[in-house]
């Protein structure tokens, strides 16, 4: 039997370039009853550990390394015993975070992960943040995007270590050509699918321009 998904929503704040916002985050638990993995860390470590529900956590996956999704990682990481996995082009966001504290392994692109009999797929797409990172698990017909694709749009590009014309060159790429009927889980707000965003890409080319 594939891993099944769990799902929890932490509030806190999001704060790069001087400003700081409320934000209300995603965090996604893949696993079966024995094992999980935690995609994003960003304000709660209770919170995490509920939806993991005592199970071992064996990652702790950071789509990108912004405040606001790896806020309590290290200290979720000592807990559980679970290394941080980053994208090395993200260890410049990381470290405006935890400077004394780096992740404990990295994410390349292609790289899997297997947890409950499940493979996710790393999938590198910069444009948010230099190391952004996708998780697409096909036994499942998920991927998982952090701040790289909502419903409605691509993420904010409008921070340092960000660009708008490779965000939508990564989702055109990246994600637009994964199946139609691929659920689309993010970092912030309501999940959709692929085939729902796909239409909007001539919209977004546009707003390039």
């Amino acid at each position: 039997m594939p891993a099944r998904i769990d799902h929890a929503v932490t509030s806190g704040t999001f704060s790069l370039d001087g400003q700081t916002f409320d934000v209300d985050n995603n965090v996604w638990v893949v696993g079966d009853d024995a094992e999980c993995v935690v995609i994003d860390a960003p304000h709660d470590v209770d919170a995490i550990l509920e939806v993991a529900a005592g199970r071992r956590v064996t990652a702790i996956v950071a789509t990108h390394a912004h405040d606001d999704h790896v806020r309590v990682a290290p200290r979720l990481s000592r807990v559980t015993g679970a290394p941080v996995l980053l994208h090395p082009a993200d260890r410049v966001l990381w470290d405006l975070v935890h400077p004394d504290d780096p992740p404990g392994g990295t994410l390349d692109d292609g790289q899997t992960i297997e947890v409950g009999g499940t493979a996710l797929t790393v999938l590198h797409t910069p444009g948010h943040s230099p190391g952004a990172c996708c998780l697409h698990a096909p036994e499942l017909s998920v991927v998982f995007t952090g701040d790289t694709l909502f419903a409605g749009g691509p993420g904010a590009t409008g921070r340092s270590y960000s660009d708008f014309g490779t965000i939508v060159d990564s989702i055109r790429d990246r994600l637009l050509t994964l199946p139609p009927d691929t659920m689309v889980h993010t970092g912030h707000g309501d999940s959709t699918t692929i085939g729902a965003e796909a239409p909007q890409l001539p919209h977004w080319l546009a707003r390039g321009h």
